[in-house]
């Protein structure tokens, strides 16, 4: 139980690696990150046995950024034969914990697709001969991992129910509603599911609060304020998808969204502006300091190097000036599966 897998989005392998490198020799568990570009996944070795075991149990995934979904294993199970891979796997099994459920999963790149085939076709089988042996146990904290690197390699591995993403491949599965005016609209819902429970959303989306759409045109994440009975300014010079207007929810404000100030204080503030992201988090504060939202989600554009620098460069500014509020503040950063070159915080203040 000594390699830690990681998925993440492709082309981020160096920083989902800085981040994992950081944070465990941060926890004292030492080891070193092996990556390949554009594989999406990136594999953090510990030196102790049980390393990674450890880091899962150490570690909030919750806090992590570039990391989609991790599991925690032995090294890979290589030159499986074509006629036999059940064998190999449930030999490896043996020095895993029980799980309660399990996933088949590939990378999510166009090698990984291609083999996505093979991941269903096995599962059944590999159904069969879990149930067989009793390896599942429906009470156990565990999820299991099978991933296919290729049709004669694999990863195994586990991950704690309660703390790992809630999606295969750490993936939202989310729809593309038709009456949406942009995909757009996909990073907002996915940043709900991140970073609210789904127990509380009743309570933190109500229908009848109040929001601020900074950048909104044409009007992706209007629509999902709107879609919660929620009433919207939305702040763009651009024009709005005429549905929104007719819905009697928005009031549209043809401003720059840098200048625009609220004559009151809001439930949400949601913001997905294409420009620096220093100025876009520096606006975020001052709307954090002067109290003109419960909460917010808000997007940052990423630098072409030094991504996951200026995204901890960033956090660290926006911290040191909600840490000088007069109440209670969390603030965080997830790149969601929706996101490209760029992530997506969320703060919420409690007052």
């Amino acid at each position: 139980m000594n390699h830690l897998y990681l998925h993440c989005r492709p082309g981020f392998e160096k920083e989902c690696a800085a981040e994992i490198t950081e944070l465990a020799t941060a926890a004292e568990i030492f080891g070193y990150s092996k990556t390949k570009e554009g594989q999406a996944l990136v594999t953090y070795v510990t030196h102790e046995q049980d390393g990674a075991l450890q880091l899962l149990n150490k570690l909030s995934f919750k806090r992590l950024i570039f990391v989609r979904q991790w599991f925690a294993g032995p090294a890979p199970v290589n030159n499986m034969d074509p006629t036999d891979r059940l064998s190999p796997l449930l030999q490896a099994l043996k020095d895993l914990p029980r799980p309660a459920e399990w996933w088949t999963e590939t990378c999510d790149t166009n090698d990984g697709k291609a083999l996505s085939g093979l991941a269903k076709k096995f599962s059944g089988p590999f159904e069969r001969a879990l149930q067989k042996n009793r390896l599942l146990d429906k009470k156990s904290p565990w999820r299991l991992h099978l991933l296919f690197l290729a049709g004669t390699t694999a990863l195994l591995g586990v991950a704690p129910l309660n703390n790992s993403a809630a999606w295969s491949m750490g993936i939202a599965r989310l729809r593309q509603p038709s009456a949406a005016p942009s995909r757009a609209t996909l990073k907002l819902e996915e940043a709900w599911h991140h970073f609210i429970p789904a127990e509380q959303w009743e309570e933190r989306l109500a229908g009848s609060m109040r929001g601020v759409d900074l950048g909104a045109a044409p009007g992706g994440w209007t629509w999902q304020l709107v879609k919660r009975g929620m009433f919207v300014e939305a702040v763009d010079n651009g024009p709005m998808a005429q549905s929104l207007m007719d819905s009697g929810q928005v009031t549209h404000h043809a401003v720059d969204g840098f200048v625009f100030e609220p004559k009151r204080s809001v439930h949400w503030l949601v913001c997905d502006i294409a420009d620096k992201p220093a100025r876009v988090a520096n606006m975020i504060g001052h709307w954090a300091e002067n109290l003109w939202f419960e909460e917010a989600v808000f997007n940052l554009k990423l630098p072409m190097k030094q991504r996951y620098a200026e995204v901890k460069k960033l956090e660290q500014r926006l911290w040191e000036r909600l840490k000088s509020l007069p109440c209670k503040a969390e603030l965080s950063f997830k790149q969601l599966y929706h996101d490209r070159e760029e992530v997506t915080g969320h703060i919420r203040l409690y007052r």
